[in-house]
């Protein structure tokens, strides 16, 4: 009897076993092929991910519908073509007389009429702006050099190109993702074929002249006292390699709700270029995913404080719901709770002080019965089951989760850094590398000053094609406060 409840043990262990293992297939499956992926799974997070690749799910339960408390979307309010459309001027007016009246005039009286309209577009067209300088000679001194007005400076120095058209090119590329070739293929419906050896270099310049202003962004980023920080993965192509080749750099980017975004490029995601971004003066608050360089880093610098997103946590429940429904629906309503009362908080725009007393008080009691039955569950469930996994980085990360108790200026998720980063998630599907690694640098100095622009409710065409204009004309000396997107106006 003993063998045979052996086996039987034995067997329902190795179904559990196998039920799971094809739980974690599917799962893999929705990450690598599924839609709604914002951007690829490099290595190192899909390890992350999958545990060092060695995982088992929970066995999975008969389909269920399941569902948790959280807030429904605001529904934006649907307006009339005619409200959307009421700020374009109207270029041309048609009148469409009737035939009978045309053929008779006089026999008709005008009583009223019935307005409609179209919306028509004017392709992009390059034109060519004359710039003229007379040159005068005293009359009293023939002798004299000639006296001419300077040379207006420009983002293109000896070029042909404008502030206008090199923000035109920028924009494109980075913001609406089209590829230099594309756009060169598209100019010349513009009028003329613009190189893309010329269009290179001219966002190369671009890059440059906006590099004091990012930095003035992080700058003032890390004197605030708080940061969110993440990175994504980007391909890059190796011109010393056979054709071809491509590595793996990052975009390491840092930012705060409602303040400006800033990327950096590097060519590794180690641990050590986290300390690149932030240095070795930084002081405040830290908010990362559970990536170990950020809490590394805090370790290492006593002024920093740790702080976690709990919708990485969430996240990893969610996944788990297919396994375990009741379970993870629960923990889910439980952090529901937290989220409601963040919303009400912000909606009341309550300062850091008394959002911290606050989560004092009502984070209490939701996050105690988190704890306890994380732990619970850790021992009843599979270690290595959806639900097992997020158990476990719910605890694992408990500190720097709990942490924002005690900063009211933080927000408890870094989904503002994730969504920051969205935009070059984007594009790398349509340019797909970085064609050289050198270019991964002006490619983050443009990326953080088009997002900023977009968080700021700027034109980011308006903001560069005025901002290239004037800071051809300024010194190391001038202040670069009022061109910072955040300070930045339209003239």
């Amino acid at each position: 009897m003993t063998d045979i409840a052996q086996l039987l043990a034995r067997i329902e262990r190795l179904e559990q076993e196998n039920a799971v293992l094809r739980a974690e297939n599917k799962w893999l499956k929705k990450k690598l092929f599924g839609g709604g992926q914002g951007e690829k799974l490099d290595q190192a997070q899909l390890a992350l991910e999958l545990g060092e690749l060695a995982k088992i799910a929970a066995p999975p339960v008969p389909p269920t519908a399941v569902s948790y408390e959280r807030a429904p979307p605001r529904a934006e309010p649907r307006t009339v073509p005619a409200a959307t459309f009421a700020h374009l001027p109207v270029q041309e007016t048609i009148i469409i007389e009737p035939a009978e009246v045309q053929a008779e005039p006089a026999a008709f009286e005008r009583i009223g009429e019935e307005r409609t309209f179209e919306i028509d577009v004017v392709p992009p067209k390059l034109f060519k702006r004359e710039i003229v300088r007379p040159k005068y000679q005293r009359t009293a001194v023939p002798t004299a050099a000639p006296v001419v007005a300077a040379a207006l400076a420009r983002p293109v120095p000896g070029g042909y190109a404008s502030a206008g058209l090199v923000a035109w090119i920028v924009v494109s590329k980075y913001q609406n993702h089209l590829p230099l070739y594309r756009l060169e293929q598209m100019s010349a419906h513009w009028g003329v074929t613009l190189p893309r050896q010329s269009m290179v270099e001219w966002v190369r310049l671009a890059a440059e002249w906006l590099q004091p202003i990012v930095r003035l962004m992080r700058k003032k980023l890390l004197e605030g006292g708080y940061v969110q920080a993440d990175e994504t993965p980007v391909r890059w192509h190796n011109p010393q390699e056979k054709r071809g080749k491509t590595g793996q750099g990052y975009f390491w980017g840092l930012s705060r709700p409602e303040d400006h975004v800033v990327y950096e490029w590097r060519l590794t995601r180690q641990h050590g270029e986290v300390d690149k971004l932030l240095g070795d003066d930084y002081t405040g608050v830290l908010q990362s995913d559970g990536y170990q360089c950020y809490p590394g880093y805090a370790a290492a610098h006593p002024a920093v404080v740790g702080v976690g997103c709990w919708a990485h946590a969430r996240r990893k429940f969610f996944e788990a719901i297919e396994e375990a429904p009741q379970r993870a629906t629960f923990i889910l309503r439980l952090m529901g709770q937290l989220w409601g009362w963040e919303r009400q908080w912000k909606s009341g725009r309550i300062g850091a002080a008394l959002r911290s007393a606050w989560r004092h008080s009502h984070f209490t009691l939701p996050l105690k019965l988190l704890k306890r039955l994380a732990e619970r569950l850790q021992a009843l469930v599979l270690p290595n089951s959806r639900l097992g996994l997020a158990c476990s980085y719910l605890l694992n990360q408990w500190g720097p989760l709990t942490a924002h108790l005690d900063h009211g200026c933080t927000e408890i998720d870094n989904n503002a850094m994730e969504n920051a980063i969205r935009p070059t998630a984007l594009g790398k599907k349509n340019w797909m590398f970085i064609g050289h690694p050198e270019a991964g640098e002006r490619s983050a100095i443009i990326y953080s000053i088009i997002v900023s622009c977009r968080r700021f409710g700027k034109d980011p065409f308006l903001y560069l094609r005025d901002v290239l204009a004037k800071l051809p004309t300024m010194t190391t000396k001038d202040d670069l406060s009022p061109l910072l997107p955040s300070n930045w106006q339209p003239a």
